[in-house]
């Protein structure tokens, strides 16, 4: 080896040194970043989803793990609100945005992540497509000779604010806001609609409607029969009447405690003591007159509803009777048969039935009620059925009379113990 023996070899060698260090010495390693990513222009938007997506240009330098869209109803969506999960690794990629509430308006970004963190997009709006309302027609109240009050429930605007609302009717099946309506305020949630200027004993379909910017969407049909006119017996009770084919009758459960003369039928509350009755009787469900009054009536043994069993009295208005067997075969014959009559009788809803009241419709106008009844030991049934008496007698310690339930659509003819309790409707005579 040659040894250094001048200055300038020493020199040479300390240059030499020093440019090496300051070649390798001044190297530095990569640094990585988080990865460079735009959004893809939203289309296919529906009520429910739309269709969306993003390109990645640059991993920065670390592998792409996950990428995807995210959203919410607020400003400034990040990876921890709604998202999609698609795939991995650079390039483009394509997102399906769902779940979505017609009508809401929503922010978006793309996302990607590598080892370093989270890279998001610019955020870009949108709106979910609106839709029509969606309503229901609530229960008729309030039933007249020439008026009624019905009404609706918006439970969705469908993502366009309600601009009308009210019920529509006619005479003819599905009426729409081409025949008679009410308009009853915009929005969402309940309304009550008055319905006047009806013709009296007519029969009527009525439907709640809503409209937005999509269109007027209906709830469901319902139908009313006006009532003929009016009768009041001698507690001063006043009951609404209805024509079915050629017979007119109460409307209502009767719920007096006199005979037509003015006479008391006896109220009788000990369970003993009804049980032995072979005279006319009269009670209230649970022996609670407060309740079982406004709707339901009161309950009679069939002692009470016989003439010829109470001296020749009349537990009906003067005019008016408790109908035979004949006719209440009559009235279900006129309706089609005892199969089915009963949704034809029964009034319709849950107000006063168990649900689901199955079949009941009203279209007569008779509002059959489940007054429940009394048994020798205790009372039984209200809310689930009722019981009418007719005049006939069958056998022995049994009558005649007709049964309603809330689970099938059907009256039920049977003969029962003439010590039980059952509601009464009256027949004009």
């Amino acid at each position: 080896m040659k040894k250094l023996t001048s200055v300038s070899d020493i020199s040479l060698v300390i240059l030499a040194g020093l440019f090496l260090s300051l070649l390798f010495g001044c190297k530095k390693e990569a640094t990585n970043v988080i990865p460079s990513i735009v959004i893809a222009t939203v289309g296919d938007i529906t009520e429910s989803s739309a269709a969306t997506g993003g390109e990645i240009s640059s991993d920065g330098g670390s592998a792409v793990t996950a990428r995807g869209v995210c959203w919410n109803t607020d400003k400034i969506p990040t990876t921890s609100d709604k998202k999609t999960t698609d795939g991995n690794g650079l390039g483009s990629f394509t997102s399906s945005i769902t779940g979505l509430t017609a009508g809401g308006t929503y922010y978006v970004r793309a996302y990607a992540t590598n080892a370093v963190g989270t890279a998001y997009s610019s955020q870009v709006t949108f709106s979910a497509l609106s839709t029509v309302p969606i309503l229901t027609t609530t229960s008729l109240s309030d039933v007249a000779t020439t008026s009624a009050k019905t009404g609706g429930n918006i439970v969705a605007d469908g993502g366009s604010a309600i601009s009308a609302r009210g019920v529509c009717w006619g005479t003819t099946s599905n009426p729409t806001t081409a025949n008679n309506i009410t308009t009853d305020g915009t929005g969402n949630g309940l309304f009550v609609s008055s319905i006047s200027g009806l013709a009296v004993n007519t029969l009527y379909y009525i439907r709640a409607y809503a409209t937005n910017s999509k269109g007027t969407t209906y709830g469901e049909q319902i139908v009313l029969k006006t009532f003929t006119g009016t009768v009041t017996d001698v507690d001063a009770n006043t009951y609404n009447t209805v024509t079915i084919g050629s017979q007119v009758w109460m409307a209502e459960n009767l719920k007096t405690t006199k005979y037509s003369d003015g006479s008391e039928i006896p109220v009788v509350t000990d369970a003993p003591a009804w049980a032995a009755l072979t005279t006319g009787a009269c009670c209230w469900y649970n022996n609670d007159k407060a309740a079982s009054n406004p709707a339901y009536g009161a309950l009679y043994n069939w002692y009470a509803v016989s003439t010829s069993t109470n001296g020749g009295k009349n537990v009906c208005p003067t005019g008016w009777h408790v109908p035979s067997d004949g006719e209440l075969t009559s009235l279900t014959s006129y309706l089609g048969g005892d199969i089915g009559a009963g949704g034809k009788l029964k009034e319709a809803g849950t107000a006063h039935w168990l649900s689901p009241n199955t079949g009941a419709t009203n279209e007569t106008g008779f509002t059959a009620l489940p007054g429940g009844n009394r048994g020798d030991v205790d009372f039984l049934g209200i809310y689930n059925g009722g019981n009418l008496w007719s005049s006939t007698d069958y056998v022995g310690g049994s009558s005649w009379n007709r049964y309603f339930n809330a689970s099938n659509s059907n009256v039920h003819t049977q003969f029962s113990g003439k010590e039980n309790g059952f509601s009464v409707r009256c027949l004009k005579d």
